[in-house]
């Protein structure tokens, strides 16, 4: 689930804090250029950027990356699709319908799937798929190098129902987000065994059932082609094929404007470097008008993690504190007023804006404001005072050494450090000063988070907090700092989901110690957690009344915000660039992209 992207909460009666609030809620609609498929032109190829060839086709193994979940969507069963809501919707091309058909003494699903739908080798999709895929996501042999196995551990056992085209799934525990599972469905020849699973779908797959299919690779370009399914049995794709290509993000505009790429996502810089050289009085310019820009919200959000395993932060009474000096609503208008999309900040770590059950939960935490900051700093014990025994001297203000390459006391390098300036006294307790190390990946596409963190960090020193900026390579970010614990702030990013009790419940786990006593945090990397949380997620997770389960969810979401781990800033930007005469393809929001109505205007 983790997306290093552009990129801070409290007691009895937390549930329902701040409101539904629906109407003040910021949403944008999907910008794809919709249009009929009458108007779309037939045949053609479809230039789409990516970051990287895809490391495996297997979606479910440890080493997917967004290439391979691109591959999936457009060659692989998506039983439920996403609405522009993030709502799941069924997919008729695969499903005539599919329904929970017992609670007691066992909570039984029966798929009844389209009879047309057939793999690529000829054969209808059926029981052996979807036992297969079970058996091999359950978790109960090590062998599968899987990415997880959340839902698919409650199951019992998969058998057929009255016909070749029922499938019924039995499940151990009550499941509420059974709507997730079998997405994408792979053949069994791809799941029926961890060789298989493992090693042979890293580079192709012997069977899919998609409006298209893989139809080769080109290894030195890095590309991935796909082709028009001769099988698929649907509304017939518009496209001859679709060339995935690898572009690193800031040649993506010179790519667009030449001709050699259709539709390519991109971020701020980009977007900027669009402007300019569209606003430029050479024979290139005209080229760089063309490129329309769709703009939507991303299913994802950018947040800042405190880190709750370590120093000041480790008591909660100075999380909190920071967190209230931060103002969001100023840091999403800044980010994204500029790409002309809504700026109201999340008010949920568990749902965005426009999804059902959406409530904002962030007066759990508190408004944002500066005094109250400081007040709770000084009860936790950090107050205005002199230096204390062996300090370099009595400015609060002072900046660190000219930015470069340093070594710190552990021995390593690679960071760029800066101190900011404070517009207060830099608080102390027992001597020491209330200084932060937050951590920032560095290179092509991280300004925006370089902007970010120096907003944040003016707002602490407001307050009396010194932050000690750390820019890391971004291969590393994750690894060596976020993963390990070694930040007290950082900035990335989460995506949404539509099933929160599954997919969110391992970034907010309580830590468990371990067996060799080391503490397993899951995606937990501020080590924030609490008992009632867990058990919340718990009873989400196994609650089949909707209504219900988004009740307990927003109450797990109240007492996330409580116990200020993470401060959700804003929801990340999605602009994509295209050719004018690209349709049905743009920035999609939650909606799960239709691939058969992709194409170019007539």
């Amino acid at each position: 689930m983790l997306l290093a992207a552009v990129v801070l909460a409290g007691g009895a009666g937390l549930a329902g804090c701040g409101g539904d609030d629906k109407s003040a809620a910021a949403t944008a609609p999907p910008d794809i250029a919709a249009t009929d498929r009458g108007k779309v032109r037939d045949g053609g190829t479809l230039r789409w950027a990516v970051d990287s060839p895809p490391a495996t086709l297997n979606a479910f193994h440890a080493d997917s990356d967004a290439t391979t979940d691109r591959v999936a969507g457009a060659a692989l069963p998506a039983l439920f699709t996403l609405d522009p809501a993030g709502r799941p919707r069924r997919n008729p091309d695969y499903l005539r319908s599919a329904e929970v058909v017992r609670r007691e003494p066992a909570q039984v699903v029966v798929y009844r799937l389209n009879p047309r739908a057939r793999w690529t080798d000829g054969r209808p999709l059926g029981l052996a798929d979807f036992r297969a895929q079970w058996e091999a996501l359950s978790g109960r042999d090590r062998a599968y190098w899987t990415a997880r196995n959340a839902g698919y551990d409650r199951i019992e056992r998969v058998e057929q129902g009255r016909n070749d085209s029922e499938i019924q799934v039995v499940f151990a525990q009550p499941y509420a987000d059974w709507r997730a599972l079998f997405t994408p469905l792979y053949p069994k020849s791809a799941t029926a065994g961890a060789d298989a699973f493992n090693e042979d779908t890293r580079t192709a797959l012997r069977a899919t059932a998609g409006p298209y299919a893989p139809g080769g690779r080109d290894k030195r370009k890095g590309t991935v082609t796909l082709v028009r399914n001769p099988r698929w049995w649907g509304e017939r794709p518009k496209l001859d094929r679709i060339v995935l290509t690898p572009v690193s993000r800031e040649r993506r505009p010179a790519a667009l404007a030449d001709g050699r790429l259709d539709v390519a996502e991109i971020g701020p810089p980009e977007v900027e470097s669009v402007r300019v050289a569209a606003g430029r009085g050479d024979g290139r310019a005209a080229a760089f008008r063309r490129i329309e820009l769709r703009r939507s919200l991303a299913p994802g959000y950018t947040q800042l993690a405190l880190n709750g395993g370590r120093g000041p932060l480790a008591d909660d009474q100075v999380r909190r504190a920071v967190a209230r000096a931060v103002d969001r609503t100023a840091l999403a208008e800044a980010v994204l007023k500029p790409l002309e999309l809504p700026a109201r900040p999340p008010g949920s770590h568990l749902q965005l804006a426009g999804q059902p059950g959406y409530r904002d939960n962030s007066g759990a935490l508190g408004r944002q404001d500066a005094g109250t900051a400081r007040a709770m700093l000084a009860e936790a014990g950090w107050r205005p005072g002199a230096p204390g025994p062996g300090s370099a001297g009595s400015s609060e203000t002072e900046v660190d050494a000219a930015p470069g390459e340093r070594e710190d006391g552990a021995g390593r390098t690679g960071g760029t450090h800066r101190a900011l300036p404070g517009d207060a006294q830099v608080l102390r307790k027992d001597g020491r000063p209330l200084t932060l190390d937050f951590v920032l990946p560095k290179g092509h596409g991280a300004e925006p988070l370089r902007t970010v963190a120096d907003r944040i960090a003016q707002m602490l020193a407001a307050v009396g907090v010194r932050t000690r900026i750390e820019e890391v390579e971004g291969k590393t970010f994750f690894r060596d700092h976020v993963a390990s614990g070694d930040y007290d702030l950082a900035l990335y990013s989460w995506p949404a989901t539509a099933f929160p009790a599954t997919d969110a419940r391992p970034i907010f786990a309580k830590p468990r110690p371990a067996p060799d006593g080391s503490l397993t945090v899951e995606q937990n990397y501020t080590g924030v957690g609490t008992d009632r949380i867990d058990q919340l997620f718990a009873q989400a997770a196994g609650e089949l009344d909707e209504a219900a389960a988004q009740e307990l969810m927003s109450r797990a979401d109240a007492r996330i915000w409580a116990a200020a781990g993470a401060l959700p800033l804003y929801q990340r930007p999605e602009v994509v660039a295209a050719r004018p005469q690209v349709v049905n393809a743009g920035a999609f929001g939650f909606a799960t992209p239709r691939w058969q109505d992709m194409g170019f205007r007539r």
